[in-house]
């Protein structure tokens, strides 16, 4: 399968470079993800808890660069965080529902700020 698709990639023009818009979003994706996972390595929390929340932040930050909402990039970025977070919020929610208090402060802060920094960044960029 993966070998078909190289072999159609090359007959029809070969694989597009990922946009500098969805790398800088990757990028402060990965700050945002660092950000958040520095307290939770203080606090001594399950790698895998750790792992969830910074591939959580990168896939917000290609998600907020690639998509177009009509709306402001500060809610934007809170919208799709709070969008990706959904799925996970709802288990951490049925063991342990007052863990949601800090999740939801940091994915406010979080999502805000990426949205703004993606924005500005990504001012006049293809």
């Amino acid at each position: 399968m993966a070998l078909s698709n190289c072999v159609y990639a090359q007959k029809h023009g070969g694989f597009r470079k990922m946009s500098k818009k969805k790398l800088i979003g990757i990028a402060f994706g990965t700050i945002a993800g660092i950000l958040d996972v520095v307290p939770m390595i203080i606090q001594k929390l399950s790698w895998d808890a750790n792992i969830s929340a910074f591939s959580m932040w990168v896939i917000v930050g290609l998600i907020i660069s690639s998509i177009d909402f009509k709306i402001p990039p500060i809610f934007k970025g809170v919208l799709v965080s709070f969008l990706i977070l959904l799925p996970t919020a709802v288990l951490v929610a049925w063991k342990e529902p007052f863990a949601l208090l800090p999740i939801s402060i940091m994915t406010l802060f979080l999502g805000g700020g990426l949205g703004f920094a993606i924005d500005k960044s990504n001012k006049g960029k293809a």
